[in-house]
């Protein structure tokens, strides 16, 4: 798939969260990348199809009053991997969707569990 159409989905993905959610981002940019880079991979000790996304920074919870004068914060969408998985647009659409759900998931705070938990 090219690039631009990946990322339109993304950018859709992002419009379809509910407003309040949508209005909280700050400070965060998302990004997209072939594939997770090798010391990612490491970290997460996943395989180069297997991470579909990470969130990289400081969750929103953890924001004090010294917050201030960073760097944003990054999710990074994995169009490679996230196209392996999904095997046909509309699937693309719906993992790009529930990626990015997840992502921002843990930009609010949430841990792996609670988001499966939660099917996300």
């Amino acid at each position: 798939m090219e690039k631009d159409k990946f990322e339109q989905y993304v950018i859709e993905a992002v419009k379809a969260l509910p407003k309040f959610f949508r209005d909280k981002l700050e400070n965060v940019s998302i990004i997209i990348e072939d594939f997770p880079s090798e010391e990612i991979l490491t970290k997460m000790k996943r395989g180069k199809y297997e991470l579909l996304g990470t969130y990289q920074g400081i969750p929103y919870n953890k924001r004090g009053f010294w917050y201030g004068n960073v760097l944003p914060d990054k999710i990074i969408i994995y169009q490679k991997p996230i196209e392996r998985i999904a095997n046909n647009e509309e699937a693309i659409k719906e993992l790009i969707s529930k990626v990015i759900t997840h992502e921002i998931g843990h930009y609010y705070g949430l841990s792996e569990e609670e988001l499966r938990e939660a099917g996300v």
